[in-house]
């Protein structure tokens, strides 16, 4: 039976392979983002039965407004996937508010504002899925990106709680952590130098990573848990 998927950050990267998976394996997605004219091209080429709204995610009235639109649209929602994201590398030191606010903001208060909204619907029919992406470096740190590896260590905490918190309601919420991975947020890294500090010498692409996405989703007897898919990065820092 095809389910209702919500992907936020459904336009592009991760969230947009995400988005065209669960839409070939025949279910209804609801592409969000925060640009509407793409995220309508990225729900056009889906094809039939999809939709795209536009969200800011750290502002819960829209949040809301965007949620009861979907449901308005698509019916209940079964299925939630957090892949909306940003990073302001810089130094502590050199990090002003507003780049950490902005940060915290989207990768970590967004996530929970999409989770209250999706869990009001999931709660009516006792049950759904959730996964929120989070990174590597939220696992292990890395130098100039420490307000980013706080949003994303905080994901981590928020998804082990909430499922706790929701699994009574048969509702599971799990979290994947990619290392470096070809989109937009890669693009000005040096990836031959990290190459050699990859085991499978190699970055991944946003459709193997979406792979673990949909696993999850799927896999009834999962929640809590933190699944690393980094090609072994996170056995060599």
């Amino acid at each position: 039976m095809d389910k209702v998927c919500v992907v936020v950050g459904g336009s592009r990267g991760i969230g947009k392979a995400v988005s065209q998976l669960l839409a070939q394996k025949g279910h209804r997605v609801a592409v969000i983002g925060r640009n509407l004219d793409v995220a309508t091209t990225a729900a056009n080429s889906l094809g039939a039965s999809h939709v795209a709204l536009s969200c800011d995610v750290s502002k819960e009235d829209d949040v809301m407004k965007t949620f009861k639109e979907i449901q308005k649209k698509l019916g209940s929602i079964n299925y939630l996937v957090n892949a909306a994201g940003i990073n302001r590398d810089g130094l502590l030191l050199r990090t002003n508010s507003e780049d950490m606010v902005s940060q915290l903001h989207t990768n970590l208060l967004g996530s929970m504002l999409t989770c209250k909204a999706a869990l009001k619907s999931m709660f009516q029919q006792q049950g759904g899925a959730i996964v929120n992406i989070g990174s590597i470096v939220g696992l292990k740190g890395n130098a100039g990106q420490s307000v980013y590896s706080a949003s994303k260590a905080g994901l981590v905490g928020f998804t082990r709680s909430l499922a706790k918190e929701v699994a009574g309601k048969q509702i599971r919420v799990n979290i994947v952590v990619p290392g470096f991975v070809h989109t937009d947020m890669t693009a000005g890294v040096n990836e031959d130098q990290l190459k050699k500090i990859i085991p499978l010498g190699r970055f991944g692409e946003p459709h193997e990573i979406a792979k673990a996405v949909v696993f999850l989703l799927e896999c009834p007897y999962i929640t809590g848990h933190a699944l690393v898919v980094d090609g072994g990065l996170q056995h060599t820092i």
